[in-house]
Order: C-alpha cells, then sequence, then structure tokens
C-alpha cells in the first residue's frame, strides 16, 4: 500500500483498472464454472446407464 496521496485522476485511473479487473476475474470464473458443469455432464452421459438414454426403439419416435 502507498503512504503517499495521489492525484484525484491517477486514483480513479486505479480503481477503473480494479473494476475491469473484477469483472475479468468473475467472467473467467464463470466460464471455469460452466465448462466443469459440461465436463461433468458429458461424464454423467457417458457412464450412466445408456439404456436409460436411448430406450429399444428410440429411433422410431
Amino acid at each position: 500500500m502507498e503512504s503517499r496521496t495521489r492525484p484525484h485522476l491517477e486514483q480513479k485511473a486505479a480503481e477503473q483498472e480494479r473494476a475491469a479487473q473484477t469483472r475479468q476475474f468473475a467472467r473467467n470464473q464463470a466460464l471455469g464454472l460452466v465448462l466443469l458443469a459440461m465436463a461433468v455432464l458429458i461424464w454423467w452421459l457417458l457412464h450412466g446407464n445408456l439404456r436409460w438414454l436411448f430406450p429399444p426403439g428410440w429411433w422410431r419416435l
């Protein structure tokens, strides 16, 4: 932490930069959660009982 007093415009620029970093972090975090959910869903579909997903005669619907 700086002990000197910074000019107002410099403080506002630093606040805007931190806000942009926070938005980017939140966006990356949301994207990561979506990718994790997709990976879990794919794993669940591939390791589940395929007869639940594709019962006999499913192609005649």
